[in-house]
């Protein structure tokens, strides 16, 4: 591959060190994970807007401003949640299927 090219890399020449290679498992193995506490996030701050809300319209004058910023941080968290759930799926379409099983993996374990 000339240097500077944006091609992928040949697979046959490709390799992950230890490093890398447990890493990619733990991205694999926590998928699930990634997509349960994104959703739980969104959930959470979908109940604090609405406990917000409520709380304004009995209260005119409770503070939102602040409370807003944790919405909106909690929204960034469950977006960065639901990033590394579509990272680790795409590690593992584009990795051999047989890579979570190799040493180190989820069957060299059991």
């Amino acid at each position: 591959m000339p240097p500077g090219s944006t091609a992928a890399p040949d697979t046959t020449t490709a390799s992950l060190d230890g490093v890398e290679s447990a890493f990619v498992r733990r991205a694999l193995r926590r998928r699930p994970l990634f997509l349960g506490l994104s959703i739980f996030g969104i959930a959470v701050a979908v109940g604090l807007s609405c406990y917000y809300a409520w709380r304004r319209m009995h209260d005119p004058l409770f503070p939102v401003a602040a409370r807003a910023v944790i919405v909106v941080l909690v929204l960034l968290n469950a977006r960065q949640n639901l990033r590394q759930y579509r990272f680790a799926g795409v590690l593992g379409k584009v990795l051999p299927a047989d890579f979570a099983g190799g040493p180190g993996g989820p069957a060299a374990r059991a």
